[in-house]
């Protein structure tokens, strides 16, 4: 060590012994032999290796290729038997640099075959079960069967169900082998298919509608009850529906992974040409643009379409009154709509003589696409629920998503009322809240529906930008189209109403978070054991932390924009998402990304003690004084205080002349020796280092050392609340990076001026990290604070949602009412 290195480090030395730093400080940030877990380690070693389809920077690599499919279908709504008929031609694009021998194509309505993966696989109640609730795997209970449960069992086994296959041929009618592989077809072709060219495909099939409410499915009919209230009729919902291809891509090749019911789809782009035949009394919505008006509307409807292009409310273009006429009888009669779409992913219609439409245009300033028609299809059962909110509901979707993405680009953005609770499909997708129909006629809704019906309007057209549009694989990662979606819709819903729970803040998951029985975000969707904390809560949450806490939110938009154009109309996968994030932003995200996709750890940043330091001078008539007035703050011995209490006089004071030289001085008292070595150190320090030193002590800050330790695993900001005497409060923020050597506690110093004492200190104190346990983020600790409720031992019932439409039509009792009830 040269004299100049040796010279710095007993400066360094003597900084901590001055500011008298205790050793516990120190100790706490130790790590355990052999236990040292790099926090911060990088992500680019599990993120698969960049190629010429996918390059390092997150973006579409300069041989980027995707498979194009186009569809051309003739279906009929046999509406006595709940049956589709169908009959499609398949254009498939071989864009791969392979030669493929077979194509591969789903068969969604499989699933609820009784011979199904789905059904065979179902367990009986227990954890991640879908459906009807029958029992619990930690319970001891004997199981039960429920209602629900009955109805389902009973459904399936009187109701044939799956594809019909009557035909799989060429384009020019040569029947071609095919293998049906439960929810999937292998179709033989009758030569290779090579690079660059393309086959055609025939496939006639037909299959039975499932009852949504029976089978809890993504589609099906809904039936009203045939009487005086509801008029009888069906609601039909129709996705899935038809053979579609499966996926071929650069990083799975065929994306031929049986469909359980939970991992979705992985689908090709391509244009649609469909004609859809159902009762000519019955109204269509439907993925696409229609071709024939003249054919199926009134001049009158058509004319009430064109109006609601530019009108500033939704107009109806089937009203209330029509709706209702057309309940009253069916028809043998049948019309056929046709619609057309391009470069979309998926198609879903919807069908019903119960439908009311209403429609208003969305301005955009964009030269392909500068109108989109806004509209929404529902029974009088939705009500002013969906005359009011619905349409607008979808205008404001695509007004904040195109802020954070790109224009819309497709014609239409449709909402349909039906069985389904939530569920989406380019341009279209089936919600289900409704209203009541009260004893006096009238039709009312809770705020708790008002608010879902909201929340899932935004939810599922926002879908349309992910993945119907930046086309995520959903069979895989769930989170890709769920948690960025979640993420969005909760920007479009606090935009909206700040009030109504969109489960994406961070004190939305801290829960999940620190139970145990998660996943890592980055699991296959079928083995994920809470769908909604795992795949839209926690990852929303995330991006929600990432964008207001740690990125900021210019750095945040610019990135996330970023990819949703890099990837529009293409197929990301989450390390596509990563990189764009980080190389677009200019911040190494790695730490984040393990930590919070693909770990359980969870937050839980505790401050443990927190030192005041003070400088000292090394001047002993200075120092010295001070450390005699520490040792008098000190608490008085019980014993002295209490002899003094009793007037009892010291030895000292008795006999004056037994005192000597340290009866006057202590320890604490400055002699010349120590004077001369003050001397001495100051005029040994170089020119630089004795203007440091005498500025820190004529300032007289205050120092503090304070002890953090990371209770849950999860590395995050440490974010600082400081409050002082004087009664001001100050935020600090440290960047995660401060646990990168010892990712289990760390040691932080905060200098404050003279007049700034700190008197107490708050981690996280707006709840920006989902912090499990606020408790240990006060020091000094604080009381934690609770609520006590007077309570009968009985139990009582209590409604949680309440309709305060209805209930406000309640008459107040009178004294001399002495009835108990409290309902009318």
């Amino acid at each position: 060590m040269s004299k100049r290195q040796n010279r710095l480090f007993w400066l360094v030395s003597a900084v901590s012994v001055m500011l008298h730093l205790p050793v516990a400080a120190s100790s706490a940030i130790k790590q355990t032999k052999g236990d040292f877990e790099d926090k911060f380690r990088q992500l680019e070693e599990t993120l698969p290796t960049p190629n010429v389809y996918r390059n390092a920077a997150g973006a579409p690599g300069h041989q980027y290729w995707q498979q194009k499919v186009d569809y051309k279908i003739d279906v009929k709504l046999n509406e006595e038997n709940r049956r589709i008929e169908a009959s499609e031609q398949i254009t498939y694009q071989n864009n791969s640099p392979d030669t493929l021998k077979y194509l591969w194509i789903q068969l969604d309505q499989n699933k609820y075959r009784e011979d199904s993966m789905s059904a065979l696989t179902t367990t009986f109640g227990g954890i991640g079960n879908r459906g009807p609730a029958t029992k619990s795997a930690s319970s001891d209970a004997p199981a039960r069967l429920s209602m629900g449960a009955l109805r389902r069992q009973q459904f399936v086994e009187d109701t044939e169900l799956g594809y019909d296959i009557q035909k799989v041929a060429t384009g020019n009618g040569k029947k071609l082998h095919h293998v049906i592989v439960g929810t999937l077809m292998r179709v033989d072709l009758d030569k290779p298919l090579k690079p660059g060219q393309q086959t055609n495909l025939q496939i006639d099939f037909a299959f039975n509608i499932v009852e949504e409410d029976a089978v809890s499915a993504r589609a099906g009919y809904e039936h009203f009850p045939d009487d005086e209230r509801e008029g009888g009729n069906d609601i039909f919902l129709l996705a899935q529906w038809f053979p579609r291809l499966a996926a071929y891509t650069d990083y799975e090749a065929w994306t031929n992974k049986e469909f359980i019911g939970r991992g979705e789809f992985t689908l090709e782009f391509g244009n649609y040409d469909v004609n859809i035949t159902v009762p000519a009394d019955h109204i269509v919505s439907s993925t696409g643009t229609l071709q024939n008006p003249k054919d199926v509307l009134t001049k009158t409807q058509r004319d009430r379409l064109k109006k609601a292009e530019n009108a500033e409310r939704p107009v109806f273009v089937v009203t209330a009154e029509e709706a209702l006429e057309n309940e009253k009888a069916g028809t043998s009669k049948t019309k056929t709509w046709r619609f057309k779409a391009e470069n979309i992913r998926d198609f879903a219609w919807a069908s019903s003589r119960k439908f009311m439409w209403d429609a208003r245009g969305f301005e955009q300033d964009n030269e392909d696409t500068p109108l989109v028609m806004a509209m929404s299809f529902y029974p009088k059962e939705g009500g002013d629920l969906w005359k009011k909110y619905s349409t607008e509901s979808v205008i404001h979707t695509l007004d904040v998503y195109n802020r954070f993405t790109f224009d819309y680009p497709y014609p239409t953005a449709q909402s349909v009322n039906g069985p389904v609770g939530g569920m989406e499909y380019p341009m279209i997708s089936f919600n289900g809240p409704r209203t009541d129909l009260q004893d006096d006629g009238s039709r009312t809704y809770s705020l708790a529906e008002k608010r879902f019906l909201i929340g899932v309007v935004i939810h599922e057209v926002g879908h349309n930008y992910f993945p119907m549009i930046v086309n995520s694989d959903e069979r895989q990662w769930t989170w890709m189209d769920e948690g960025l979606n979640s993420f969005l819709d909760g920007v479009a819903g606090r935009e909206w109403d700040p009030n109504i729970p969109w489960g994406v803040e961070p004190r939305d998951v801290v829960g999940y978070m620190k139970s145990s029985s998660q996943v890592p975000i980055m699991t296959q969707s079928d083995s994920v054991l809470h769908l909604g904390p795992n795949a839209y809560t926690k990852p929303a949450v995330a991006l929600n932390i990432l964008r207001e806490t740690i990125l900021g939110r210019e750095l945040f938009d610019f990135a996330f924009r970023e990819y949703a154009q890099r990837w529009m109309f293409k197929r990301p996968t989450p390390a596509d998402f990563f990189r764009t994030m980080e190389e677009a932003s200019g911040v190494d995200l790695d730490w984040f990304w393990r930590g919070w996709f693909y770990s359980t750890d969870h937050v839980d940043i505790a401050i443990d003690r927190v030192y005041k330091l003070r400088l000292d001078t090394e001047d002993p008539d200075i120092d010295l004084k001070r450390q005699r007035e520490a040792e008098m703050e000190k608490p008085m011995s019980l014993t002295v205080e209490r002899n003094e209490q009793e007037g009892r006089q010291l030895w000292v004071e008795r006999f004056d002349d037994i005192k000597d030289f340290y009866d006057d001085n202590d320890q604490y008292t400055p002699t010349n020796k120590d004077r001369n070595k003050y001397r001495k150190f100051l005029k040994d320090l170089e020119p630089w280092e004795r203007k440091a030193f005498e500025r820190a002590v004529r300032e007289d800050k205050n120092y503090y050392v304070m002890e953090f330790s990371n209770q849950g695993g999860l590395v995050m900001p440490i974010i600082l609340e400081l409050e002082f005497a004087d009664g001001t409060k100050q935020m600090k923020r440290i960047p995660a990076e401060i646990w990168r050597r010892t990712p289990k506690a760390v040691s932080n110093l905060i200098v404050t001026e003279k007049d700034k004492e700190l008197v107490s200190v708050a981690v996280d104190p707006r709840w920006e990290t989902a912090d499990v346990d606020v408790e240990n983020n006060y020091y000094p600790r604080r009381i934690i604070p609770s609520r006590i409720e007077a309570y009968k031992s009985e139990k009582s019932s209590r409604r949680v949602y309440k309709d305060l439409m209805q209930e406000s039509k309640t008459e107040l009792k009178t004294e001399d009412d002495d009835s108990d009830s409290d309902d009318d």
